[in-house]
């Protein structure tokens, strides 16, 4: 899994599977994308405006449970 964030575009783009090609994107919400597979699996997502969005796009915490 993969997290970035581009300042410059204000896009942060979270990356599930990416040894899987994209094949289909909809944007569920405005401003969130979805993109999937050839299976319509969730491959990645990206949040427009990530800083109107998000508390903060430049800090991420990851955490696993138990």
């Amino acid at each position: 899994m993969k997290v970035s964030y581009d300042p410059r575009t204000d896009v942060l783009r979270i990356v599930l599977r990416d040894d899987h090609a994209i094949t289909e994107s909809d944007e569920d919400k405005p401003g969130v994308i979805l993109d999937y597979d050839d299976k319509g699996n969730l491959v990645s997502l990206e949040v427009l405006d990530a800083s109107e969005r998000v508390s903060d796009a430049r800090r991420i915490e990851y955490q696993m449970a138990g």
